[in-house]
């Protein structure tokens, strides 16, 4: 089982069964009263392991604590310091949540963690001001059950950290130390680790050694950091054989790395220089069911006929945001979503859409497309397609031909002034259909353009020069409205 991000666990109990004593014993009743629990002031204890103490503006450990706590939060206040004489009565706890506090590298002593040898989930993160700059050595030396850390939104350096940091920590499987300052990837990584968040750091390259040790990682995420051209040499993540996801959005790299994992099914990297793809850029990674490489410089006489013949079991591709004005050669067949909004599309042919008969959703949002740029066929092979989006192009009316197993089309932020009554005769599965923001005006929809559309709900024709007359199909309930808000 993956770990979830854990910000708060509260275990629910069953409701204590009301008047069980009066019925057994009805004339005891009154004396086999539970007696009351203790529970810090204002905190909430909904169960005897259990102890809410959050967003209370603390300033001061809560005492009165039970011994019996397995969960604690303590998130949303104002706490300090975590003094050791408090922690050290609570040897039960197995969730610890310090989230958004004041506690400082100052008021982390060494020896605060060290009698919780039961800890699975420990979140220090968000701490206000960002006070957190490192883990004293050892702290975490005997939390072998700890699962769960969260450690971000801190200002942790290379230097807060060292090789013992988180080496003892046998059973960790999600560590989180996205927003801190760290240069390098931290030294010391246990086998176990399934989820490492690296994102939002200062991270300029990944080197193999650090991750050896971390040869269980199945999602690496290094948004936001420094990665440039030699950010991710070949063989930086070689001991990462099983890894699952990548996630390098937000990065400088000009080229796809080299050499990545074998077994790596999800490539995320948008935002970065990416401004070509070469035959050879993607072989290595035969299984990808996700490749996102939206909003990189790529251009359409520098994207390779064959940069995509490996990948047999991609799924989903997005190249939205780049500089393409064609569509690319040599898709994968397999492919259910193809995201090309926000290039610079000017032709439609059906050479590079042939044998997408799987194809469910394919968007094509603002680019420069005229309906005579289309080319007779386009869609015939796209028998499974059921959202197209044509929106903010060019378009002057309804493309013809349309696949038949449309539901959904988007045409608003076009030009079209007219409707006619055939307009729809390709798509009798038609759901919703969008025409805001186009050149309608009252009369401009054929009162027959709906009909043989029972499937219908949505017609969407605001922000028009004129308010539409919408007559939807006979089998509807309701008779002729007007369309849009």
């Amino acid at each position: 089982m993956w770990p979830s991000l854990l910000l708060l666990l509260l275990l629910p109990g069953p409701p204590p069964v009301a008047g069980l004593e009066d019925a057994a014993f009805p004339h005891l009743g009154e004396s086999l009263q539970p007696l009351p629990r203790a529970c810090p002031l204002r905190c909430s204890c909904p169960r005897v392991d259990t102890v809410d103490c959050d967003g209370l503006d603390l300033r001061v450990f809560p005492d009165n604590i039970t011994r019996a706590a397995q969960h604690l939060s303590l998130q949303n206040n104002q706490l300090q310091e975590l003094p050791y004489n408090e922690l050290s009565r609570l040897s039960g706890l197995r969730t610890l949540n310090l989230h958004n506090n004041l506690i400082s590298s100052e008021g982390l002593p060494d020896e605060a963690f060290e009698s919780l040898t039961q800890l699975q989930h420990l979140c220090v993160a968000h701490n206000k001001n960002n006070l957190i700059s490192k883990v004293p050595r050892g702290a975490l030396s005997r939390q072998t059950q700890l699962r769960e850390l969260y450690l971000q939104h801190n200002q942790l350096t290379d230097s807060g950290l060292d090789a013992t940091t988180f080496s003892k920590l046998h059973s960790l499987e999600y560590l989180d130390l996205s927003h801190n300052q760290l240069t390098t990837v931290p030294a010391g990584l246990p086998r176990t680790l399934a989820i490492l968040h690296l994102g939002r750091n200062r991270i300029r390259q990944v080197e193999a050694a650090r991750l050896h040790g971390a040869r269980g990682l199945r999602y690496l995420l290094l948004q936001h950091n420094q990665l440039g051209s030699s950010g991710l040499p070949a063989g930086a993540l070689r001991p990462l054989r099983g890894l699952h996801t990548l996630h390098l959005y937000g990065n400088g790299l000009d080229r796809v790395p080299p050499a990545l994992p074998r077994r790596l099914r999800a490539l995320v990297l948008p935002h970065n220089h990416v401004a070509a793809l070469g035959a050879r850029d993607l072989v290595a990674t035969p299984g990808l069911t996700e490749l996102n490489l939206a909003y990189n410089r790529l251009a359409s006489a520098r994207v390779h006929h064959r940069a995509f013949r490996r990948l047999r079991a991609l799924r989903s591709l997005d190249l939205a945001g780049n500089q393409l004005t064609r569509l690319p050669m040599g898709l994968p067949t397999g492919l259910r979503t193809l995201q090309l909004q926000r290039n610079q599309l000017r032709m439609l042919e059906p050479e590079p859409l042939a044998g997408l008969d799987q194809l469910r959703e394919l968007s094509l949002a603002h680019n420069r497309l005229r309906v005579g740029d289309i080319g007779p066929g386009t869609w015939h092979e796209l028998q499974a397609l059921q959202m197209l989006d044509l929106s903010h192009n060019e378009l002057s009316f309804v493309p013809p031909d349309l696949p038949e197993a449309l539901e959904e089309l988007h045409l608003e932020g076009n030009r079209i002034g007219h409707v006619g009554p055939e307009a729809f005769l390709s798509t009798p599965r038609l759901r919703a259909l969008f025409l805001r923001a186009n050149r309608l005006h009252m009369t401009s929809i054929a009162a027959e353009a709906f009909l043989g559309l029972p499937n219908l709900r949505v017609v969407d024709t605001a922000g028009n020069p004129e308010q539409v007359l919408i007559r939807l199909p006979p089998t509807t309930p309701r008779g002729p409205r007007a369309g849009g808000p």
